[in-house]
């Protein structure tokens, strides 16, 4: 069994390791100014305060947000685009090849294979446009395997030597340019024969039958009940056996996860106040309340030795994460204590982030907590504050209903370890 357990381990391990999930991972950070910014914009245009709206209709008048929801639109709505150039940056990056050229490479072919026209009132279509509806949300996962496709084919010329080299003494610039040119074109050529065919045989552009046949079910099946129950069983599995859970896992479901989080925003900004066709499982639910306190809600387990402990390695080692578990930052008291393969703390680890999953999604479920949109907020933002920004008073609640019943599932268990602790110290002595 601990050899199979060992195998598992060693294949998430390659997994989260490999070209593409690096690449995925390290381009998607780059969509964090946009994302950060653009809910600062939306969050001043929509704060969760009874009234706000008629008070600044009232004061500035009724376009008083027009600019506001311009720069959020400005951000979110191109957040496919984005990913594929942060994508095929980071992948020939990665692989030593010039990470600019295949960025803009990615978005190029990322606007050959979508739509280039939209339908206007009356029934018409305005053609040569870039509708927005296939560059935000709905592009996501085009847009990711845009990206990947790009990067690889531009990395084999690279290593393959398919490409113009120049003088010694050319500018860098120059060079990269024109090494571009034969990677450019095959990946261009390519692009247009995708398209071609997506058109002919299916009617539709190849990030439309991607939504339909691909992102559509990943998001329907991402945003149910047992669908998160996954989610988050494996980031807290996965970083008990001292893999980055998070990373590993969000690295994948993240963009789909951004994608329910911009699919909520679209009805909502058409006026859509019920949850049905809302999605509850969006990054704000596993960021702000599976992971509060960091993975495995280890606030719980500090603030529980902070009021009980008794041997000096869990009062030091509590203390000095506590600030920074404030913060969502727990590595101190991972490794730490630690928690990694800690048998005693594996269960509480477990399934104290369940418990809080279930808590926030029959919460949103039932409509005491609001489902989310685009609004997100830094994943270090201090507990409480985090679920005021994005939820109000009821988020704050939620968040605060977790911390207290992490507190009292981790202390059993904090005990056990304590007295641990405390018959080693002993005997040290």
């Amino acid at each position: 069994m601990k050899k199979i357990i060992e195998r598992g381990f060693d294949g998430f391990m390659r997994f989260a390791s490999s070209k593409s999930v690096t690449a995925l991972k390290d381009g998607f950070v780059l969509t964090m100014p946009a994302t950060l910014i653009g809910s600062l914009f939306l969050l001043i245009a929509n704060l969760p305060i009874p009234g706000y709206g008629a008070f600044m209709t009232r004061l500035f008048g009724p376009d008083w947000s027009v600019g506001l929801d311009q720069v959020s639109a400005c951000t979110f709505d191109i957040l496919a685009m984005i990913i594929a150039v942060g994508i095929g940056y980071a992948y020939a990056r990665n692989e030593g090849a010039d990470g600019i050229s295949c960025g803009i490479l990615s978005l190029i072919s990322f606007l050959i294979v979508s739509a280039s026209s939209a339908p206007a009132e009356g029934g018409t279509v305005v053609t040569g446009v870039i509708p927005k509806t296939w560059t935000g949300g709905n592009g996501v996962i085009a847009a990711i395997l845009v990206g990947l496709l790009v990067g690889k084919l531009f990395s084999f010329c690279h290593r393959k030597r398919l490409r113009i080299r120049m003088p010694a003494g050319v500018p860098e610039g120059v060079g990269n340019a024109f090494s571009a040119l034969i990677p450019g074109f095959i990946v261009i050529l390519l692009s247009m024969a995708v398209y071609q065919l997506c058109m002919v045989f299916g009617g539709a552009s190849l990030t439309e039958l991607i939504f339909r046949l691909v992102q559509t079910p990943l998001q329907n099946v991402s945003s149910t009940w047992a669908g998160g129950i996954l989610i988050v069983l494996l980031i807290s599995a996965l970083f008990w056996a001292g893999l980055h859970g998070p990373n590993i896992v969000m690295g994948v479901m993240a963009p789909v996860l951004t994608a329910n989080a911009l699919a909520n925003q679209a009805l909502m900004d058409g006026g859509q106040a019920a949850a049905e066709g809302l999605r509850i499982l969006t990054p704000q639910i596993i960021d702000c309340f599976v992971k509060l306190g960091g993975t495995g809600i280890t606030i719980g387990l500090l603030l529980s030795a902070l009021l009980a402990a008794r041997s000096g390695q869990m009062r030091e080692i509590s203390r000095l994460s506590f600030i920074p578990g404030i913060f969502n930052i727990n590595e101190p008291v991972i490794f730490g204590l630690p928690i990694v393969y800690n048998p005693i703390l594996l269960i509480p680890f477990i399934l104290v982030p369940l418990i809080a999953f279930v808590i926030t999604y029959g919460a949103a479920a039932v409509g005491f907590l609001p489902v989310f949109g685009s609004v997100q907020v830094p994943w270090t933002t201090p507990v409480v504050v985090s679920g005021f920004i994005l939820g109000g008073w009821r988020g704050a609640v939620i968040q605060l209903l977790i911390l207290a019943v992490s507190t009292a599932l981790y202390y059993p268990f904090m005990k056990r370890q304590d007295r641990i602790f405390a018959e080693q110290e002993g005997e040290n002595t």
